[in-house]
């Protein structure tokens, strides 16, 4: 009898073992990334403003690539699609670009990148807004600071 009860509690333990390893590593399955912008940022069809938001995938496991962000009481502002973009070289941290528009005008976020992953998501906009992006001079920034001005945007993987 005590050898069953002890082949219980050691299964116990294993499997309570298991279910935690499996919840550490949540976050990383949804790309969950916190960003704050010292400045107002672009995102296809509206402008945050400054503040501090998560970006994560919709669904880690969809081919489609949708990214929804939170604000910081995490309420959902934007549901985006976005593409499949390569990059030569993973980083340690978060790395976005972005693209300077002119005076009085916010940078707009065109890729983001999750710490240590070649593969990335850039922002799908209107035929009208890439053109016009595309003569922007787009900048990527890496790093792992909480809050930077938008020449130097930051974000942490969570």
């Amino acid at each position: 009898m005590k050898i069953r009860t002890s082949y219980i509690i050691f299964g116990l333990i294993i499997a309570f073992a298991l279910f935690f390893e499996l919840a550490a590593h949540a976050d990383e399955s949804n790309l969950n990334t916190t960003m704050t912008f010292s400045q107002p940022i672009q995102l296809p069809g509206q402008v945050l403003p400054a503040g501090t938001y998560v970006f994560q995938l919709a669904d880690p496991n969809s081919t489609r690539n949708i990214v929804q962000i939170f604000n910081s009481d995490r309420i959902l502002v934007a549901t985006l699609d976005t593409i499949t973009v390569q990059r030569p070289q993973p980083t340690d941290d978060t790395a976005v670009t972005l693209a300077k528009q002119g005076p009085g005008k916010p940078d707009a976020l065109m890729k983001w990148f999750y710490p240590g992953r070649e593969t990335g998501n850039e922002f799908v906009y209107s035929k009208q807004e890439e053109k016009s992006l595309a003569q922007d001079t787009q900048q990527t920034i890496v790093t792992n600071k909480h809050t930077v001005p938008n020449s130097e945007i930051s974000g942490a993987g969570n």
